[in-house]
């Protein structure tokens, strides 16, 4: 197969295993190119890429832009804050006010979960969800499988444990779909209140105690503390959480063995992650950011080929 069975990425929910195989394949050979004295290939000279972020991102916004880039793609950049949706415009104006301009791709962040497959349903671009709402956040879930694969050799059979805010992230979401698509076993670790009522039905472990989830996993992805998110109080203080689910390195220092450390980023210090952890030979967070362009690359690139 060297084609994806599909024409936008809208989660993971919606690609099957050998898409996630071929997206792979294709970021091994970007990793290559992105490791190049000429990091820059034309593989998508002619193509017009509209950047649409409707709620703030840094990290995920430069990524996708730099793996634009560096594909050779013309990039268009769009952020609500300062646009005419604060003056009414509706999704489907903004849109096609942007699709007027003869763009091929759309990457898409939304607070509404469900934008980016209604946009797919009303436009002729092919879409990319860069994250809607706390439902999915696809290429951050192909990143973290990915960095998995380089570190440990293989996804299938490994036991990945995501701790931390489940219930506000699309990331848990996504990862979840995606390493069990790809044959690893997952726990998710939290508060209750920060576990979203259906979780159980995903066919994951549930845990409360995170040295007990620590002991059980390979690689424990951990998430941050969504605060802005959070309209009500979920637990009784940082503090709290940090020293119930906090990790740091005497937690890791009980285990009888070494496990992989991961994290989407922002990092909140001292709370979900202490400084200890998160920069120490545990960890592969700043793999998981060089991986993220390489992956989107690829998920760029392949998504140009179908139309």
């Amino acid at each position: 197969m060297s084609q994806l069975s599909t024409r936008h990425l809208l989660g993971i929910k919606d690609i099957n295993a050998d898409d996630i195989q071929l997206i792979f394949e294709t970021a091994d050979n970007f990793k290559e190119v992105l490791n190049r004295p000429i990091k820059k290939v034309p593989s998508l000279r002619d193509i017009t890429i509209a950047n649409i972020f409707f709620e703030n991102s840094t990290r995920t916004r430069l990524s996708f832009e730099l793996a634009e880039k560096r594909l050779s793609a013309d990039v268009l950049n769009f952020s609500s804050s300062n646009s005419s949706v604060k003056k009414g415009e509706t999704l489907i104006d903004t849109v096609n006010n942007i699709l007027s301009m003869k763009v091929d791709m759309v990457v898409m962040r939304h607070s509404s979960p469900g934008a980016p497959h209604f946009l797919s349903k009303n436009i002729k671009a092919n879409i990319v969800n860069a994250g809607d709402g706390t439902h999915e956040h696809p290429t951050q879930a192909l990143l973290d499988a990915f960095s998995i694969r380089e570190k440990l050799g293989d996804v299938a059979g490994k036991k990945v444990a995501i701790i931390g805010d489940i219930l506000h992230s699309r990331v848990a979401l996504s990862n979840i779909f995606c390493l069990q698509k790809l044959g690893a076993e997952v726990m998710v670790c939290g508060p209750t209140t920060l576990l979203p009522r259906y979780i159980g039905q995903l066919g994951v472990k549930i845990e409360h105690d995170v040295e007990k989830a620590l002991q059980w996993c390979d690689v424990a992805n951990v998430l941050r503390i969504q605060l802005e998110r959070q309209q009500i109080k979920y637990f009784p203080s940082l503090r709290e959480y940090s020293l119930y689910f906090g990790i740091n390195r005497e937690k890791l220092n009980k285990l009888d063995k070494e496990i992989v450390i991961m994290h989407p980023g922002p990092i909140n210090r001292g709370v979900e992650l202490n400084s200890d952890v998160a920069d120490s030979e545990h960890s592969i967070i700043l793999q998981q950011v060089e991986n993220g362009v390489a992956i989107r690359m690829a998920v760029l690139y392949l998504l140009a080929g179908v139309k």
